[in-house]
Parts: C-alpha cells; sequence; structure tokens
C-alpha cells in the first residue's frame, strides 16, 4: 500500500508503529523527502508539527529559548495532556531534566553532571567491564540460548546505574518491573492495566519509593549519587519531593532502558550483517566508531516535544506561538542528506554526526556512560564468541517515547 503524507504523518503518534522498522521508516522518509514540516492532526491526539530533518532538529533543539519543553515535552494523548497539566497545577507532576527549562533546567541538571563527566566515568569503567563479563558469562550459563533482550541486554545497564545511584541489588528487579511499566504503557505485554490513571499509579509508585530512598539519605548521606541528589541545595533550599523523586526517576530509567536497547539494536544489527561482525571482530579498534552506529541505528529515544513561544518560519510553513512540535530523531538519524547511505549498518561510519543523545543545552547527560557501558560489552563479548544466529523472531516495544527489542532470542556459541 502506498503511503499518503497525511498517514505517514499519524504513524508517529502510532505506537505499534515504531515496533515495525521497515513500517516506521517508510514513513519518516516520505515525510523528510515531501513534507519535512508537517502537521500532523491524529486520533486521540494535540495537534502537532512533524520535523523529520536533521537539520531541521537541530535548529529547534539550538533554539531553546523559543521552542521551550514545558508544558508538552513528550507526545502523550490529548486526555493524558489534560491530566498532566492538571497535576502540574497541583503541583504533584513529573517534573524531569526531559521537562524544565532555563533557567530551572541549568540549576538543576548541575546537580547530577559531575558524575558524568570524564573523571568520574575513568573511575567508574573497571566496574562497568567488571559487570559486562559477569555478563556475557550469563550468556555461557544460559546454554548457547536466550532471549537476549530479555535475559542480558536489560539487566547489564540496569546494574550500572542504579549501583552508581546506591540502591540495594534486592530493589533492582523493582526498579526493572517500574521502568518498563512506565515506558511500556503502550505495549500490551509491558503496561499496567488499560487506564491513563493506571499509568500514573506508576509513578506515584515511584514517587514513594524515592521518597523513602531521599528521607534514608538525609538521614545517613553516603558517598553515591542518590545521597548528591537527596541532599543538594538551590538558593539554599532542598529540592521539593516531587522534584527530587523526579530526578530518580530520570536517572534511574533513562540511565539504563536506552542502553539496554542499543546493546540489544546493536547485537541484532551484527547478527542482521555478518560482513559487519567479522570486520569488527578482526578489528576491535573500530568500537568506538561502531557504539556509535549502533546507537544511531537504534535510536532508543524516538521523540522529544516542545512548544514555539512565538511565530516561527520553517521550510516555508508557519509554526505559531503555541503550536507544539515533534523532534523525530529516528529520522534525522537516517537523513539522506547527512548520513551517506543511511539505511546501511556500518560498523566504521566516520563521520556519524547522529542526534540520538539530543543537542544543545539538553544533550543527554548519560552519553559518555552510555558509550562506555555498550562500549564495554562488545568488547568482552565479541573475543568469546564464535557463532550466533537468531533463533527466532524478534520483537519490539510499542511506544512513542523510548523503547527497542523486547525480544531478541539468539542462539550461540562462546568461549
Amino acid at each position: 500500500m502506498t503511503l499518503t503524507v497525511e498517514q505517514a504523518g499519524r504513524a508517529l503518534a502510532e505506537p505499534k508503529a515504531y515496533a515495525d522498522e521497515r513500517r516506521l521508516h517508510d514513513a519518516l522518509a516520505l515525510l523528510r523527502r515531501e513534507a519535512p514540516v508537517h502537521r500532523v492532526e491524529a486520533p486521540g491526539y494535540n495537534p502537532f508539527w512533524a520535523i523529520t530533518r536533521h537539520a531541521d532538529v537541530m535548529e529547534i533543539e539550538r533554539a531553546h529559548d523559543l521552542f521551550l519543553n514545558a508544558p508538552r515535552p513528550l507526545l502523550a494523548t490529548a486526555e493524558m495532556d489534560r491530566l498532566n497539566r492538571q497535576r502540574a497545577e497541583q503541583g504533584m507532576a513529573l517534573r524531569t531534566l526531559v521537562h524544565m527549562d532555563d533557567p530551572d533546567h541549568r540549576v538543576i541538571r548541575a546537580i547530577g553532571a559531575d558524575w558524568f563527566r570524564p573523571r568520574a566515568m575513568r573511575a567508574l569503567e573497571p566496574r562497568v567491564r567488571e559487570l559486562a563479563k559477569r555478563y556475557v558469562d550469563r550468556m555461557v550459563d544460559l546454554g548457547g540460548e536466550c532471549d537476549f533482550a530479555r535475559e542480558v541486554s536489560v539487566h547489564f545497564p540496569l546494574y550500572v546505574i542504579l549501583s552508581l545511584l546506591g540502591l540495594p541489588e534486592s530493589d533492582f528487579d523493582r526498579m526493572l518491573a517500574l521502568t518498563q511499566e512506565l515506558f511500556g504503557g503502550d505495549d500490551d505485554e509491558r503496561r499496567r492495566g488499560e487506564s491513563n490513571e493506571d499509568q500514573i499509579q506508576v509513578l506515584m509508585d515511584f514517587f514513594a519509593y524515592f521518597q523513602g530512598l531521599t528521607e534514608a539519605r538525609r538521614a545517613n548521606p553516603t558517598d553515591d549519587l542518590a545521597s548528591a541528589i537527596a541532599n543538594a541545595r538551590v538558593d539554599g533550599e532542598p529540592l521539593n519531593d516531587f522534584d527530587t523523586a523526579s530526578y530518580y526517576v530520570i536517572i534511574a530509567t533513562a540511565g539504563h532502558d536506552t542502553t539496554s536497547a542499543t546493546i540489544a539494536g546493536g547485537m541484532h544489527a551484527l547478527v542482521d550483517n555478518p560482513d559487519q561482525l567479522d570486520r569488527l571482530r578482526a578489528d576491535l579498534s573500530l568500537m568506538p566508531l561502531a557504539v556509535d552506529e549502533m546507537i544511531r541505528w537504534t535510536t532508543p529515544v524516538k521523540e522529544f516535544m516542545r512548544t514555539a513561544v512565538r511565530d516561527y518560519e520553517l521550510r516555508g510553513a508557519t509554526i505559531r506561538e503555541g503550536d507544539a512540535v515533534l523532534l523525530s530523531y529516528p529520522s534525522a538519524n537516517r537523513d539522506e542528506e547527512v548520513f551517506d547511505d543511511p539505511f546501511r549498518f556500518d560498523v566504521g561510519r566516520d563521520p556519524n554526526k547522529h542526534l540520538a543523545f539530543g543537542f544543545g543545552v539538553h544533550y543527554c547527560l548519560g552519553a559518555a556512560l552510555a558509550r562506555i557501558e555498550v562500549r564495554a560489552f562488545f568488547e568482552e563479548l565479541l573475543p568469546r564468541l564464535r557463532s550466533v544466529e537468531l533463533a527466532g523472531e524478534p520483537e519490539g516495544i510499542a511506544t512513542t517515547f523510548v523503547g527497542g527489542l523486547k525480544h531478541l532470542p539468539l542462539r550461540y556459541k562462546l568461549t
């Protein structure tokens, strides 16, 4: 069936489209070609402009004083937008770095920034490599066949980020379940219940857990990121309960779910492209380039939204004051104007100007850690990997925000 531009635009608001790579990228390619700034009116959603070209995404990211994260930082249904506004008015809404604009964003981001600087990452790397070995060894223990996404890639980054936060290992499974419910609200296998209220309850469960953590760290400070957040001061005052819990939520969820999606997606790409797997195994010095290619290829964060504070002209379209725009990162990362042969997985791609970590003031705080984790895992795995093939059909998560593969059945031989 030939897509119309209108159908292609509506695909951006269809969670199941993101679980079907071919369908998604056919729609995005059509938008880039025929309507790179396209107004979308999708059933159940407030209207928005779809921005699909790399240069335009960067332009809007640069203009962070003209395009604000608030009040609609993520694509959600009109009903969920209404509930979020209502909770914000009550002072009970999630307010992570994703939701904030300057000056709040700059001040709150600084609280955790030192924990992700190069010096801190160098200190953390031995622990990351130790955990990478643990999970490659886990693949051996699984006997040569596993669901890689469910049994391996989802746990390794989880252990890294929750260890950095200082959470007890006994709580890791709970954090994983809550994260999958939070990001899987559109997926039949992942969501909790059927209603918007069920999704809000997931957030409330996060807040209840982290409120207890805050109280514990304020009473007995420790040398971990959770303590740094709990005891941070802004203008001499501690963060309120919701801002503190929100900070934990963004670190604990985005800090592992995106990386696990990259590792699973990268593994799938290597299996699908055995020439690139052989090339990388033969020359591990390519690993830094290969890691960024895996990140580009997978693009775990599918979109962020911005709201225009005044009328703005872009490619002949007038985005009106108050209009929302959707920045499509999977589209930007397949833009034919930026990437040579963008639908080819190339472990030696250089340059690779992908936007999977965003751009500008909202550039991902944990980008360096994500790269270290992906590199450590594959540097541990590939020298030990003798063979690998699919053992079933991979399955993606239905989502419009963060996701990747939820199942990747593999058959393999490891030393």
